[in-house]
């Protein structure tokens, strides 16, 4: 059963990470859900694949309604994204799916219509969750071509999708990461591999470097807080990725 646990409370507004299902089938890569809420209002950020959805749907029944939920966030077309959508759909018809323009013809295959998604352009967007305003964050190509991550300026929060994934041991529960150094072995062979563009990456590293961010919070392993959200984009930064190509010769 995966853990609901509250990361960031003020008054009505709040971030509950959905995270860390020990229970899990071991051929499922582990995934985080993050449900950001404001007032009678919710927005679900990657919702997850269907084979994980009653999971994911139980979790937040224990202490929500689901009907707050009024969106879904996909940062980008995966199926441990996005492929539950028709179930949420089946719950709630009118459930609104933000995700790139590029994949507004491509994630129909998990269910929806035309007017079930909001196309985010290529350069980002806001857009209100209630009478807070959330902003998409573009990180294309890291990995996916059409990739955006959710930033809640309020909260000093950044959904950062698979930039900040590790790929942890079941041994490590923990929510978030408390020892950067032991903790980024395990984001370092998922980064060379999956991020594909040095030059996307760099731009990313110095785009959020100037945002407040006391959360980095991505959709596999632990969150990134304080001084270690820094010491990760720095990291990343340095680190040499699009290594594909290079691990064919080897």
């Amino acid at each position: 059963m995966k853990k609901l646990e509250f990361i960031y409370e003020h008054g009505p507004h709040k971030w509950v990470a959905i995270a860390r299902d020990p229970t899990k089938a071991s051929y499922l890569i582990d995934t985080n859900e993050y449900l950001i809420l404001n007032g009678e209002q919710a927005i679900l950020t990657d919702p997850g694949g269907m084979e994980i959805f009653p999971d994911v749907f139980s979790a937040i029944d224990t202490e929500f309604n689901p009907n707050q939920i009024v969106g879904l966030f996909a940062s980008h077309q995966d199926p441990d994204i996005i492929s539950s959508l028709a179930l949420w759909l089946e719950f709630n018809p009118k459930l609104k799916c933000y995700l790139s323009r590029l994949w507004t013809s491509f994630v129909p295959h998990f269910g929806g219509n035309a007017d079930t998604f909001i196309a985010l352009p290529d350069d980002g967007t806001t857009f209100l969750l209630g009478n807070l305003e959330l902003e998409a964050i573009p990180a294309h190509y890291l990995h996916s071509s059409g990739n955006f991550q959710l930033y809640d300026r309020k909260a000093s929060i950044l959904f950062s999708g698979d930039v900040g994934a590790a790929l942890l041991p079941s041994a490590n529960a923990g929510l978030f990461v408390e020892d950067f150094d032991s903790h980024i072995q395990y984001a370092e062979g998922f980064h060379r591999r999956w991020m594909g563009s040095e030059s996307a990456k760099l731009d990313w590293c110095e785009r959020v470097s100037r945002l407040k961010i006391d959360m980095l919070c991505p959709q596999h392993g632990a969150i990134y807080r304080g001084n270690d959200v820094e010491r990760f984009i720095n990291w990343l930064a340095e680190l040499k990725i699009g290594t594909g190509i290079a691990s064919q010769r080897t």
